[in-house]
């Protein structure tokens, strides 16, 4: 295998900045300017495995992805790296992503092979709607694993008083003398219906204490969230960086009487 003609044609097909590096028995680092956000270049090896060739990242790319807390495993963003993955024809082997090189074609392999990391290194910037999407999803998972099942009912509303379900809890959780109403807040229209439910309530003389956690509190109207705090025990700025004391809170909750 001439790796020279092979540089040659990484370098046609994509840009000048690919270089190859050999390290060990057919195990060569191609250098590409390609980096994460972080500035931490991609990491893309050549290796020959079993009488092919392939490109491999040796699990650099999920890695480096879980260093933001960002659970790629299920949810939304499961769904969009799949897609990725099924697109850019790699495979997933247990964290390793590699696609094999069909016919010597290592240039137009080596391309598709980059876009594929690029994009799924840019999970991150996902859309506004998807990140809502994603929010809730973690917002429902930490709680799934808080709070047992016999002890929360997810889209709650008080049959009694509201059978049509227009005032609709994200999550109730039940056990002690005042259940705990929990909301998760994406945006501004949520954080207002959140308000009227939690109004509506009150109204209903139905005991209860509220918590809310955000996805980004600092984005949300002043006006807004001041008419909000009005009448929510509990906030949380954030789920990402506020897992640990909301869990810890809810576990404190759960022990009362």
């Amino acid at each position: 295998m001439n790796m020279e003609i092979i540089e040659k044609e990484f370098k046609t097909k994509i840009c000048d900045e690919i270089n190859l590096a050999q390290e060990g028995l057919n195990r060569f680092i191609v250098f590409n300017p390609f980096m994460f956000d972080d500035g931490d270049h991609l990491v893309v090896l050549l290796k020959g495995r079993e009488g092919k060739w392939l490109f491999t990242d040796e699990g650099h790319t999920f890695m480096h992805v879980s260093y933001d807390d960002i659970d790629i495993d299920k949810g939304t963003r499961k769904k969009i790296i799949d897609n990725v993955l099924l697109s850019y024809s790699i495979k997933n082997q247990e964290g390793e992503l590699i696609t094999e090189i069909p016919d010597n074609q290592f240039g137009d392999a080596l391309y598709s092979y980059l876009q594929g990391l690029i994009k799924i290194t840019d999970i991150n910037y996902l859309t506004r709607e998807r990140v809502r999407s994603t929010f809730m999803e973690d917002f429902r998972a930490l709680i799934e694993e808080t709070v047992p099942s016999d002890r929360r009912i997810f889209n709650y509303y008080d049959k009694r008083h509201d059978p049509d379900g227009k005032y609709v809890v994200d999550c109730r959780v039940n056990g002690m003398k005042r259940p705990l109403f929990l909301f998760g807040i994406p945006h501004d229209d949520k954080c207002r219906d959140v308000t009227i439910t939690s109004l509506q309530y009150e109204k209903f003389n139905v005991p209860f204490r509220a918590m809310a956690v955000f996805e980004d509190q600092e984005s949300i109207n002043r006006k807004v969230l001041a008419r909000f705090s009005d009448i929510c025990d509990k906030q949380f700025s954030t789920l990402a960086t506020n897992k640990d004391r909301i869990s810890k809170y809810l576990h404190e909750i759960l022990e009362e009487k």
